[in-house]
């Protein structure tokens, strides 16, 4: 509980108005010496916005049962979010789109999903394939992407981010693996605004300039749901998306045509 308020800077005063108690129970609680009800952890949790997995350690540590389920992502129960899914995967069509587990692996993809994976050595696509270190790997997107040093730490940055609110050694092991792929880093001219510029691709049709957009359940009170995230690419100008339409119709030749 002290680790992660601290990861939100938050101190015990800002904590305890949040959760509504008091300063003093909250450092009672860090000192354990004071044992909080079953309703105080969950409100500390939420206070902390805590993800459900770690609500569950939080209240597991204080000696109660989790809160929150997580069912497998094919068990009836989730039907509804698969269906839906699937079609906001087919939605986004002629554009690449894909559900992600943490860490990046991929559960669910559209077709349009090949323009990101063409060329990648085949260990990398081995199920289940992990987005992330494809798209950084060197034999993956990486000797593909025009600038793949700024693009690459954009990534790592916001999984840096990440990791500071939520710790966990898996994942900084994680981010070290794959900062390790990144190429060096030129000095940033005059005109230099950060990392989030698209990503350039090159492909056999030109380069691509795409924005990456990510959606989340965010009220879900499933961890199984609660983790996952809509990942979809969106083309940054006219060329880009006249490039991707093209391969979708002509891919789809290609399958009326077998």
């Amino acid at each position: 509980m002290r680790r992660r308020r601290a990861s939100r800077r938050l101190s015990q005063l800002e904590l305890a108005l949040r959760a509504g108690t008091t300063q003093r129970h909250v450092s009672y609680m860090e000192r354990g010496r004071a044992r909080p009800g079953r309703a105080m952890v969950i409100r500390i949790a939420e206070s902390l916005e805590l993800p459900l997995r770690d609500r569950n350690l939080l209240l597991h540590s204080a000696g109660y049962a989790p809160a929150y389920p997580e069912s497998r992502i094919d068990e009836p129960l989730l039907r509804p979010v698969r269906d839906a899914l699937e079609g906001v995967l087919r939605g986004h069509m002629p554009y690449p789109a894909m559900v992600l587990r943490p860490y990046g692996e991929v559960i669910a993809a559209n077709p349009a999903l090949e323009v990101l994976t063409e060329g990648a050595a085949a260990e990398l696509l081995e199920p289940p394939v992990n987005m992330l270190r494809l798209m950084l790997h060197p034999d993956g997107m990486a000797r593909r992407v025009v600038n793949a040093a700024e693009w690459g730490r954009h990534v790592t940055d916001n999984m840096r981010a990440h990791a500071a609110r939520n710790p966990d050694p898996r994942l900084d092991a994680f981010i070290e693996e794959l900062s390790g792929y990144l190429p060096p880093l030129d000095e940033p001219g005059a005109d230099h605004l950060g990392f989030a510029a698209p990503m350039r691709l090159r492909t056999g049709g030109g380069e691509l300039r795409l924005l990456t957009t990510l959606t989340s359940f965010a009220t879900s009170l499933d961890i199984t749901l609660a983790e996952l995230h809509l990942e979809a690419f969106l083309p940054a100008d006219e060329e880009s998306a006249a490039i991707l339409r093209e391969r979708a119709e002509r891919h789809a030749h290609e399958s009326r045509v077998v």
